[in-house]
């Protein structure tokens, strides 16, 4: 066995005996739930709109207000006729009153109800969105992590072949059978084999962070995607269906569709300010009156008023206040049936996007599989050539370049391909936690 077979043996033993503490996707995806900021912020909006509901509710249910008073009174009372003198009292006045408005008619506050109840539907797509990009958000922040700890992986076990061929460069030149040249080549190589090695290593502790931020604490050892990956088109593997799916069920166009007849109904509630209202009231007052001091005596009294009825009010004229918000909420209305067309647009690209990610992902897997035995094989011949003599060093070192590529491209497309799948699903708005689940089944080392 080469020394990059032994390499490779040990990561991976290394890798089996921290299976049984590594993290898979749905551990990640559970703490995530529970720290990142951004889905709990959507969380509490969705929450925060749920009370629209009673908001809306209360403009059509009965008001009932008390209001009570007590006031000191200080009244001179002057008459005209001639020769009457003017009197003042001064006495202590008492009031409360219980009053019930019941609506019976008021246009803006019904449809005010019923708008209540779009913005909870746009508020339910909004959090399922935000559900499904936390879920695209930590397998994209998961996979990142892998795919640079492969990079790592790669980068040093390139280093450790090329640094064999710098060693025996240098042998071969010291008893004659190398120029100098080959010892360069060799060096070169591996100068930026270590820096590319520094590089990859800086990128992995990005990748940690970026994955760090969503689940709020350190990243732990991840379990990586195992060969029992299994590839398998879109079903169904036509891609106008999916088109045609997500222009119904796409989560961004459920929610924009809310948001066009939310700004529908404000037409219509500012137009109602035209129309009359009709109320029920009904009242009971209690008033106490001391006895006047000073000047003519007054008796106090107390008195119990109850009145019940209804109450019309006609707008007349409010200076064209009503007619501009109607015009406003027109525009508005235009606007938001702009964002739907657009929405809708965005999800038909992104809906095609993930399904080419997926079909022509495919096709790569399975085409760099087959360069990979390629460069293996290559890489194989081009050693024993270099052993005969019809091969140079810089042969070997461009085939072990070219098989850590394949390795590396490989790796990426794996999990390009695996991320489609997720990205193709959010598409039409029917990513759930048992994708996940689905794809936790391979992970592992086997």
């Amino acid at each position: 066995m080469t020394a990059l077979g032994i390499r490779i043996a040990v990561a991976a033993a290394l890798g089996a005996s921290l299976q049984g503490n590594a993290a898979d996707l749905v551990d990640v995806f559970r703490q995530a739930q529970t720290a990142d900021a951004v889905y709990a912020g959507a969380r509490a909006t969705w929450a925060a709109a749920q009370e629209r509901i009673p908001q809306g509710r209360a403009g059509l249910l009965p008001q009932a207000t008390v209001t009570a008073n007590t006031l000191y009174n200080d009244r001179t009372i002057a008459f005209r006729v001639p020769g009457i003198p003017s009197t003042s009292t001064q006495f202590n006045s008492n009031a409360i009153t219980l009053q019930i408005t019941q609506p019976i008619f008021r246009r803006q506050n019904l449809i005010a109800y019923e708008q209540s109840r779009t913005q909870v539907d746009q508020a339910e797509a909004q959090f399922a969105l935000a559900a499904q990009d936390l879920i695209v958000r930590v397998a994209q922040g998961y996979f990142d992590v892998l795919l640079a700890q492969d990079n790592v992986a790669l980068a040093q076990a390139q280093k450790a072949a090329i640094g064999q061929q710098l060693e025996q460069a240098k042998r071969n030149f010291e008893v004659g059978t190398a120029t100098i040249t080959d010892t360069h080549e060799a060096q070169a190589r591996y100068d930026l084999t270590v820096s590319q090695e520094i590089a990859s290593q800086n990128d992995l502790e990005i990748k940690r962070r970026g994955l760090e931020q969503i689940i709020a604490q350190p990243a732990p050892p991840l379990a990586p995607l195992s060969t029992r990956l299994a590839l398998k088109p879109p079903e169904p593997a036509v891609m106008d269906t999916w088109v045609d799916e997500a222009r119904r069920t796409n989560l961004q166009v459920r929610a924009a569709e809310a948001g066009l007849e939310f700004a529908s109904q404000t037409i219509e509630r500012n137009r109602s300010g035209h129309y009359p209202t009709l109320d029920a009231i009904a009242s009971y007052q209690e008033q106490a009156q001391g006895a006047g001091i000073s000047g003519v005596q007054s008796p106090g009294f107390d008195a119990k008023v109850r009145a019940i009825g209804l109450q019309l009010t006609i707008p007349i004229y409010q200076g064209g206040l009503v007619n501009s918000q109607v015009r406003e909420a027109i525009a508005n209305e235009d606007r938001a049936r702009q964002d739907l067309e657009n929405a809708r647009r965005t999800a038909e690209f992104n809906v095609r996007q993930a399904y080419l990610g997926v079909s022509s992902g495919l096709a790569q897997v399975q085409a760099l599989q087959a360069a990979l035995v390629s460069s293996e094989s290559q890489l194989e011949s081009t050693r024993l050539g270099q052993q005969v003599g019809v091969r140079t060093q810089v042969d070997v070192l461009n085939a072990q370049q070219q098989l850590y590529t394949a390795r590396r491209d490989l790796a990426q497309a794996r999990y390009n391909y695996v991320l489609s799948l997720l990205k193709l699903k959010a598409a039409i708005g029917q990513l759930t936690e048992s994708d996940l689940a689905d794809i936790n089944r391979w992970l592992g080392n086997a």
